[in-house]
């Protein structure tokens, strides 16, 4: 069983940066995908960024934050970063954590394992 748990969310300016973790308890998910995705109300959750596990090669795909965030993993500590730089007036949204074996990353249904969110807020 996996357990993900997001943390780090709040407000932030508009220009300025913010760091999502995300700690995983459980399964150490060595061979899957962990992703960031994003949803705001009334909207379909929609695709961040991705990364396998412990490699250096994440995936954002056509995601918004592209060039502008940037994921990483830390295996001594079993989380999940988001690095969130230049932040935007249209990033604000609940931030999830999820993780699932490799296939279609930027598909929310790939992944089974999910956290609870955490809430980004943007001031400009």
């Amino acid at each position: 069983q996996v357990q993900l748990v997001e943390s780090g969310g709040g407000l932030v300016q508009a220009g300025g940066s913010l760091r999502l973790s995300c700690q995983l308890s459980g399964d150490t998910l060595r061979e899957y995908c962990m992703a960031w995705f994003r949803q705001v109300p009334g909207k379909e959750r929609e695709f961040v960024a991705a990364i396998r596990w412990l490699s250096d090669s994440p995936y954002y795909g056509n995601s918004p934050a592209r060039g502008r965030f940037t994921i990483a993993t830390d295996g001594a500590k079993k989380t999940v970063y988001l690095h969130m730089n230049k932040v935007k007036p249209e990033d604000p949204a609940v931030y999830y954590c999820a993780g699932g074996a490799w296939g279609s990353p930027i598909d929310s249904s790939e992944y089974p394992y999910w956290g609870q969110g955490t809430q980004v807020t943007v001031s400009s």
